[in-house]
């Protein structure tokens, strides 16, 4: 059958090469910018997850012994159509997540197809280690003993996804699995998974055998617990929460699965007085910018340097100011709403709660008069402290707050007086004194001058932001183990 009934909208399930219909029946997937019904997506029950498993399971034999040319050509076909495809794609996601045209195109769409393009490219899986004498073997003889590095698959993947970028975040773990010989099961968030649904389409297309790629949805947190405990599967990469993570790290570790997570953030951004503040308006401007805030990478927290502390929050509000809040659909509209009213709840609170706190709201965090949508206007939160909740927890909202520092020393202090370590930066005219203190931040990555990223390197987390790193070839090893062949030379 279908993926989609024409008649209905009603997405079906993709297990075991199949597209079947869902045995918790649908629930209503909602445009967060105009909240009109975007489609159907199918409850999946836990046999229905279970059977994905097992799927993926029987799959994984099979696929691990093609050849990685025969892999690299299947993801490049992907790619091509999901490259065919992207106009029509990204309208899609445009409607499931409320970012902009051209954030749907460029950065949700665009970026999934270059990601599947990139574990197109066959790289080496074996190395050789140099020979080594021993003087006294097991046996108790001595003797030269080879030995070969080899990345092996890892088995089933179990890929929990974010709401935030439906296309690239679920490629960014796909495409390296099933470049490594993994089978996978995906189960999207709840909120946007019909996207999630035309990438295993265009996985079809592309050729993928049965088992494979397997998608199951649902709104209850069953879904999601089904995949993680399974006994079919034997790693889980998880992107979300840091709640969420703790909950699946305690599953895992009953049965010692391999894990990859991508967790909060509270990126700290370091602007030293002699900093170029246009350029570090402009990138901490994507806080209020890029996905209305919901993402994990953005520089929320403002360090700013007393002699630039007064000029940088002046030309921070500016810039909020001037940013078109409205309809993803319109061309000059630069920040669209979040992802549902739930959490436009919960970044007012988090607003209110700095002003109890004794924070002061420069500009924004008002709700714009449109007819419909889950705006909150883009928010500046000035005279902040350390010990501000708004300041330690993550609100994944258009909002930053900004505190004060003296030196180099309480500048580093604060910005690793954090529970989280994502991505922090620093903006600094001194480039010695920026890589200094870029040395000395306890976060997985750190931006200079920039919140632009190399996609070679690797990305993840130190404290509660992560465990593991992906990414270029990191992610290649993320998803495989490394064995050890040893013979007598």
């Amino acid at each position: 059958m279908n993926q989609v009934n024409q008649a209905t909208g009603r997405q079906s399930l993709f297990v075991g090469g199949s597209w079947e219909e869902p045995d918790g029946g649908h629930y209503e997937v909602v445009d967060p910018a105009t909240e009109r019904t975007v489609g159907w997506a199918p409850e999946a029950s836990r046999d229905q997850v279970l059977a994905a498993c097992a799927a993926a399971r029987e799959a994984f034999g099979p696929w691990s012994r093609t050849s990685p040319e025969e892999r690299a050509a299947l993801l490049g076909r992907a790619a091509g159509v999901i490259r065919e495809n992207l106009v029509a794609y990204a309208e899609l996601a445009r409607a499931e997540t409320g970012a902009t045209t051209g954030t749907a195109r460029g950065m949700q769409v665009g970026v999934a197809a270059a990601r599947f393009r990139r574990y197109a490219r066959v790289e080496p899986a074996e190395w050789a280690i140099p020979p080594q004498i021993n003087e006294a073997g097991p046996m108790g003889r001595a003797g030269v003993m080879g030995a070969l590095a080899v990345r092996q698959p890892v088995g089933v993947v179990a890929c929990i996804t974010s709401y935030n970028n439906p296309w690239a975040n679920p490629a960014g773990k796909i495409a390296p699995a099933l470049a490594m010989g993994n089978t996978v099961v995906v189960k999207p968030a709840p909120q946007d998974p019909l996207s999630v649904y035309r990438m295993a389409e265009a996985l079809e297309a592309a050729g993928v055998p049965p088992g494979v790629v397997n998608v199951v949805s649902g709104r209850s947190t069953g879904v999601g617990e089904a995949a993680v405990a399974s006994p079919d599967v034997d790693m889980v990469s998880f992107t979300g929460s840091t709640a969420v993570g703790r909950r699946i790290a305690e599953v895992c570790g009953r049965d010692m699965k391999r894990q990859l997570m991508e967790l909060g953030g509270k990126g700290a951004a370091i602007v030293f007085d002699d900093a170029d503040l246009a350029s570090a308006v402009a990138g901490i401007g994507t806080t209020f910018s890029f996905y209305s805030g919901q993402i994990c990478t953005a520089p929320t927290r403002v360090l700013a340097q007393r002699g630039v502390y007064d000029r940088l929050v002046e030309q921070l509000a500016a810039y909020a100011r001037r940013l078109k809040v409205g309809d993803p659909r319109e061309p000059d509209t630069v920040v669209g709403p979040v992802i549902s009213a739930a959490h436009r709840d919960r970044v007012e609170s988090y607003l209110e709660l700095g002003r109890k706190e004794g924070a002061v709201v420069v500009t924004g965090g008002d709700r714009p008069d449109l007819p419909a949508g889950f705006y909150v206007a883009p928010a500046l939160l000035a005279d902040c402290t350390n010990d501000m909740r708004v300041a330690r927890e993550e609100i994944f909202g258009p909002v930053v707050a900004v505190i004060p520092f003296d030196d180099e020393e309480e500048g580093v202090a604060l910005a690793n007086d954090t529970d989280y370590g994502l991505i922090d930066y620093v903006w600094s005219g001194d480039v010695a004194r920026a890589f200094r203190v870029a040395r000395r931040l306890r976060a997985g990555g750190v931006g200079i001058n920039t919140v632009g990223r190399n996609m070679e390197a690797p990305f993840g987390g130190f404290k509660r932001s992560g465990v593991g790193r992906d990414v270029g070839s990191y992610a290649l090893h993320a998803y495989s183990e490394v064995q050890a062949i040893v013979w007598p030379g």
